[in-house]
């Protein structure tokens, strides 16, 4: 890992760069399209071209639910069953309600909250398969009072779904599970298909060409975020390990090549152990060939000399996971203005976030941690405001919303109460 001070940091680049690629654009547009024309046999065609899969239904069968159910062993089933409470009790909480305010002269304001009516999940596939995806967008969604529920996820040569996701899917009392992945997907839920229904949101992570397919379609249905690639910031001091340090850093590591692991430390004598750890751990990992493409790419090591100006540069990167592996995490708390989540002391890693603690690891990635936030039970409910004036309310306020429409040329605005009064004076 390379190790720097924080000036010299501060000089590169903090930000993963937005894709600019006029060829992905072209091939993901001509995708979108393609779907929206060709519906179902666009997909079939898809699939078998860059899935490598033959599809005679894009739909997972029961008999492939039970298939998967047996497939998994009964422990996976416990952890997620105790995943699913545990996520459960957490956005539980973010519950929202419609309410109602009775203000004086007869006025009546209020919001109501009414759940979106039709969600696409988009589950990733590839290198990795990712059961707590399906946990994470799932219960916050339901817990919404969303109405409808689809998975989308890429099959396997064979055409089978993963069977751990489709396990979690049961699991959370999804039923729709399509065989697609890739921008075809996101392009089915857009725009919806012989047997794909269209949705109102897209929601989950994908590649590179799931990303570019959620930015375009955005606008003619809803998305969460346009996620790039994950990250972890540890901010350290002496008495930090090293050795968990290292392993952090290279949890996240492993999740594909372009993953930004960055440990800033005050302490130089923690930064040298760290940059030997970490090369020591990567020879050890299943997933070596990744997790040391991203720490050669991605991997940094900075040297702070205060813990104010390490938490300055995190809050400059504002990263999608922040570990405070310091003394009094809780107090220092306060110096933390973006982050996506935040985990506090040397016992509360990262991997908890993903799998079992919670909180939503649907995070903000790429620095938009510093306008955004989680996914949580509000993305999936919308809001309505209520207006209820009486004849008296309204004729009390008359003549100052006449003054402002007219004032901004709005003569139609101004008629629409004037005609409420002179039928009073009438």
């Amino acid at each position: 890992m390379k190790i720097m001070t924080a000036s010299q940091f501060t000089q590169t680049n903090t930000s993963s760069p937005s894709v600019q690629d006029k060829q992905l654009d072209q091939t993901v547009l001509e995708i979108l399209k393609h779907v929206q024309i060709n519906g179902d046999n666009a997909l079939f065609a898809y699939t078998e071209k860059l899935d490598g899969a033959q599809l005679d239904n894009l739909l997972v069968s029961e008999e492939e639910f039970y298939e998967a159910m047996e497939l998994v062993d009964e422990e996976f089933v416990t952890a997620l069953n105790q995943a699913k409470d545990n996520i459960t009790a957490y956005h539980s909480l973010q519950i929202e309600k419609s309410w109602f305010t009775e203000l004086e002269n007869e006025v009546v304001l209020g919001q109501k909250i009414t759940p979106i009516e039709r969600v696409g999940i988009y589950v990733p596939g590839g290198k990795a398969a990712y059961p707590s995806t399906v946990l994470m967008n799932v219960i916050p969604a339901q817990l919404a009072g969303v109405k409808s529920l689809s998975i989308t996820t890429p099959p396997n040569q064979n055409g089978k779904v993963n069977p751990y996701v489709l396990v979690a899917a049961r699991i959370t009392g999804v039923k729709r599970v399509y065989k697609i992945g890739g921008a075809q997907a996101i392009a089915a839920l857009a725009y919806g298909t012989e047997t794909v229904e269209k949705v109102n949101k897209i929601v989950g992570p994908g590649n590179v060409y799931v990303a570019r397919a959620k930015k375009w379609v955005y606008g003619d249905v809803a998305i969460d975020m346009i996620a790039g690639p994950s990250e972890i910031c540890i901010i350290a001091d002496e008495t930090a390990s090293p050795r968990f340090i290292a392993a952090d850093l290279l949890s996240q590591a492993e999740h594909d090549e372009e993953v930004r692991a960055i440990c800033i430390t005050t302490s130089q004598e923690v930064a040298t152990k760290v940059a030997d750890e970490v090369e020591r751990q990567l020879t050890d990992l299943e997933r070596k060939q990744i997790a040391e493409t991203a720490i050669r790419n991605n991997g940094y090591i900075i040297v702070a000399e205060t813990l104010i100006e390490a938490f300055e540069v995190a809050n400059e990167i504002a990263p999608e996971h922040l570990q405070l592996m310091i003394k009094n995490p809780n107090e220092q708390l306060r110096y933390v203005q973006h982050a996506g989540a935040i985990f506090l002391g040397n016992y509360s890693p990262e991997p908890l976030g993903d799998y079992f603690a919670g909180p939503n690891h649907t995070l903000p990635t790429s620095g938009t941690a510093k306008f955004s936030s989680p996914l949580g039970v509000y993305d999936f409910m919308k809001k309505s405001s209520i207006i209820n004036y009486s004849q008296k309310a309204l004729l009390q306020a008359a003549d100052q919303v006449i003054k402002l429409a007219n004032t901004e040329g709005l003569s139609a605005h101004a008629n629409s109460i004037q005609i409420r009064k002179d039928d009073h004076h009438a």
